[in-house]
């Protein structure tokens, strides 16, 4: 089981970035799928959540209408868009799997690696 999470960089305020989380080992048909990010200083929260099964979607209020999830089951991967972003966004972001509750509870089956997001003023 590995989750392969990509698409970060350097942007300026007010731009968009596009995260992937690639799957391999399983398929995301019975498993939720979630975003968290890490800002330096502080913990790591969760910022997303998309389950499979349902197509149910969790989003932590500060990112609400800027921040979009979704899945391609096809390419067993799960995307998350980022428009409007903001000095704050700035983190590492890392996609994991579990189920919805464990995701939201910050115990999810399995962490992937981080990709970082820098938003510049």
């Amino acid at each position: 089981v590995q989750l392969q999470a990509s698409g970060g960089g350097l942007v300026q305020a007010g731009g968009s970035l596009r995260l992937s989380c690639a799957a391999s080992g399983f398929t995301l048909d019975y498993y939720a799928i979630g975003w968290f990010r890490q800002a330096p200083g502080k913990e790591r929260e969760a910022v997303s959540c998309i389950s499979s099964s349902d197509g149910s979607t969790y989003y932590v209020d500060s990112v609400k209408g800027r921040f979009t999830i979704s899945t391609d089951v096809a390419k067993n991967t799960v995307y998350l868009q980022m428009i409007s972003l903001k000095p704050e966004d700035t983190a590492v972001y890392y996609c994991a799997v579990g189920s919805r509750r464990t995701i939201l509870t910050m115990t999810p089956y399995k962490w992937g690696q981080g990709t970082l997001v820098t938003v510049s003023s």
